[in-house]
């Protein structure tokens, strides 16, 4: 059972910095797609940034210049690095990844989500 275990979500004041942590309980073979995606409180979940096998990234406008995700494909970790926080980034932010267990065992996962707090 593949598990995505987000962390690093915190408060933090505007302009601040977090970076958030989603690690895979399970070796995985290959994934195809791992990213971010938030929710705020009474909104839709949005994309935040995604990365894909061969590296190119999608984002939501809103974080441009101010996110940059990165993998760790050795620790089967991805990474969410947030700066010049925003109060309108506060929201649970959830790991998401298309992801093979094995060549013929694929499969789309979630994490529980981590909280990200933007206030003063």
């Amino acid at each position: 059972q593949v598990q995505l275990v987000e962390s690093g979500g915190d408060l933090v004041q505007p302009g601040g910095s977090l970076r958030l942590s989603c690690a895979a309980s399970v070796t995985i073979f290959s994934i195809n797609v791992i990213g971010w995606y938030r929710q705020a409180p009474g909104k839709q979940r949005e994309l935040v940034e995604t990365i894909t096998r061969g590296g190119i990234t999608n984002y939501v406008d809103s974080v441009k210049g101010r996110f940059t995700i990165s993998r760790d494909n050795a620790k089967n970790t991805v990474y969410l690095q947030m700066n010049s926080l925003k109060p309108e980034d506060t929201a649970d932010y959830y790991c998401n990844a298309d992801l093979r267990t094995s060549f013929t065992r694929r499969g789309l996962y979630w994490g529980k989500g981590t909280l990200v707090t933007v206030s003063s």
